[in-house]
């Protein structure tokens, strides 16, 4: 007797450390207690020690690493990869081009950084999506002081609605787990996608709307006039609130400035997107590189290679040809180091915290335990459970995680009550826009440590945003008939 309380324990036990593992790492990056890095490692060993399988996290740690390393392989050389296609100035007439179109507007800025997210969001690779949308829009969002999470929140948001196409992941691993085809889940959705995308374009509309409030709006020279050196100050990081010195100057103009080049040398770095005079441009291989570019992402599309592969090659063929001479081939990828080192790092690091979830059984616990606490009366509608509960498994879990662990066992249920396990599928979809700004995704490091924002800063702002989106799609779901 006294046995089968403990085996009935021991799953309770494993499921309130899982949860509380998770609560603990949000609420210390957020406070900015720990470093992401460090709170993805030392985090999940304590707990680790705390269920009892100290023994076994050397083990825990290389099944994650194992199963991540393809992912880190893949940033590196993606990383690598477009910093060289920034450096020769492939993404140039992008800069310029949505310069010109947003004329310097705040809000027009944000509404073009949705819609370019989500135009790039078509290859299906969250990762590369965030590289090109930050190295297109981060210089005008340093240049006009505007708040930087504003861009990765809009970012991450737009690319989560379009992460849902059938090559971008869920979709493929809601069709493999319930053996449904990708084509039959995704094409009944894209009217209630849709609504989730116009969703994002409205959001950024009103979030440009506060940005400009706070800035003002300036004329196309005044935005590219370099400022002076007591206008030289930190970017503001928050949510659009406070005004501080640098938008009191901007709004009143006086941001022109004489064109003295009083910036420092973070500044230039900061601008080397719109440098026309930068010595790593190739004008003469722009068509080379953006065949090269076109030819990868199709490649991925048409997933002829591995995705790590493709990058891997394209690195080092885009290397070869614009830098020919090895000592410029070591100065390319120095300057990039920094970008590979923090996201390769954190997706390491990430997979201690995977690795530490699911040896130890909290992440099988916690899908039980959040399927067993349905109501009996919840039966017939179980679509609507499943994608209410996809905002938080997809958000503490990795897609594999809920997709091949959690969403069988609740279509199932659902299946009981006459619920099709094509509406279930669905309706798995729903969280999205908020997994992408998950820690346990890979691809958010990209976006944040390319844009320099704090992960905690990005999480504050976006959480709640996203999730009135994945509620909105929801809405839309049920108000077509398709979930």
């Amino acid at each position: 007797m006294g046995c089968s309380r403990a085996n009935v324990r021991y799953p309770l036990m494993l499921t309130i450390l899982g949860f509380a593992m998770i609560a603990t790492f949000l609420v210390l990056i957020m406070m900015k207690k720990m470093s992401p890095i460090a709170a993805l490692v030392l985090i999940p060993a304590l707990f680790c020690v705390f269920v009892g399988k100290g023994a076994h996290l050397g083990d825990y740690v290389i099944d994650g690493v194992s199963s991540l390393a393809p992912t880190a392989a893949m940033l590196m050389f993606a990383i690598v990869y477009f910093g060289v296609m920034i450096d020769v100035g492939l993404f140039d007439p992008i800069v310029r081009g949505i310069l010109r179109f947003c004329k310097a507007d705040p809000m027009r800025i944000v509404v073009g950084t949705a819609l370019l997210a989500a135009i790039v969001s078509l290859d299906g690779d969250g990762s590369t999506t965030f590289m090109i949308t930050v190295s297109a829009m981060y210089p005008l969002y340093k240049r006009l002081k505007m708040s930087l999470v504003v861009m990765t929140g809009v970012a991450a948001m737009a690319n989560g609605v379009m992460n849902t196409l059938p090559w971008g992941g869920p979709t493929a691993r809601a069709a493999t787990a319930l053996k449904l085809d990708a084509s039959d889940i995704f094409v009944p959705m894209i009217p209630a996608l849709l609504v989730g995308l116009l969703g994002v374009v409205v959001l950024a509309y009103v979030l440009g709307l506060r940005e400009r409030r706070r800035l003002g709006v300036l004329t196309l020279d005044e935005a590219l006039v370099k400022e002076e050196a007591e206008e030289n100050e930190t970017v503001l990081v928050g949510a659009g609130g406070g005004t501080g010195t640098a938008s009191g100057k901007r709004t009143g103009g006086s941001g022109s400035g004489s064109g003295t080049d009083a910036d420092g040398d973070a500044e230039d770095d900061d601008f080397r997107g719109l440098d026309p005079n930068r010595p790593t441009l190739r004008p003469k291989l722009y068509w080379f590189n953006a065949l090269l570019t076109v030819g990868l992402l199709t490649a991925m599309i048409m997933e002829l290679l591995p995705i790590p592969v493709l990058f891997l090659l394209g690195a080092a063929l885009a290397l070869s040809v614009n830098f020919p001479h090895i000592p410029d081939q070591k100065a390319r990828l120095a300057a990039h180091a920094d970008n590979v080192l923090n996201v390769s790092g954190m997706v390491f690091a990430a997979a201690v915290f995977t690795g530490v979830l699911q040896g130890t059984g909290m992440v099988d616990h916690m899908a039980e335990w959040m399927v067993d606490v349905i109501p009996e009366g919840m039966g017939p509608h179980m679509a609507l459970v499943t994608g209410l509960l996809s905002l938080p498994l997809t958000y503490f879990m990795s897609n594999d995680g809920f997709y091949f662990g959690v969403l069988p066992v609740l279509a199932e249920a659902g299946a009981a009550h006459g619920v099709s396990p094509l509406e279930m599928a669905r309706a798995s979809l729903v969280g999205q826009p908020l997994h992408m700004s998950s820690p346990l995704v890979p691809a958010v490091y990209v976006l944040v440590g390319m844009a320099r924002v704090e992960f905690g800063d990005h999480t504050r702002f976006v959480v709640k945003w996203a999730a009135m989106i994945c509620l909105l799609i929801l809405a839309a779901g049920i108000l077509f008939g398709i979930i």
